[in-house]
């Protein structure tokens, strides 16, 4: 199944199988990333301030629920 991107006569040189692999691993690799600082941050005011940053909690949980909720969902749909 070819990408819609791949219709496009400059770019159907570069949009292929591979393409889509590497911009797929790289978004997951962003939201780890993304979620790891969360939690540093999290922790960081959780020990230093003694405070609890809800907004951070918020993020990781989100981050969390997401994950588990699309492996249980390509679990039963792939």
């Amino acid at each position: 199944m070819s990408h819609p991107l791949s219709k496009i006569p400059v770019l159907g040189k570069f949009v292929d199988e591979r393409f889509l692999e590497h911009r797929r691993r790289s978004t997951s690799m962003a939201g780890i990333a993304g979620a790891l600082v969360a939690v540093v941050f999290f922790e960081y005011h959780l020990i230093h301030d003694h405070s609890i940053r809800w907004e951070l909690f918020l993020v990781v949980l989100v981050m969390v629920v997401v994950k588990i909720t699309l492996m249980v969902w390509y679990k039963f749909h792939d």
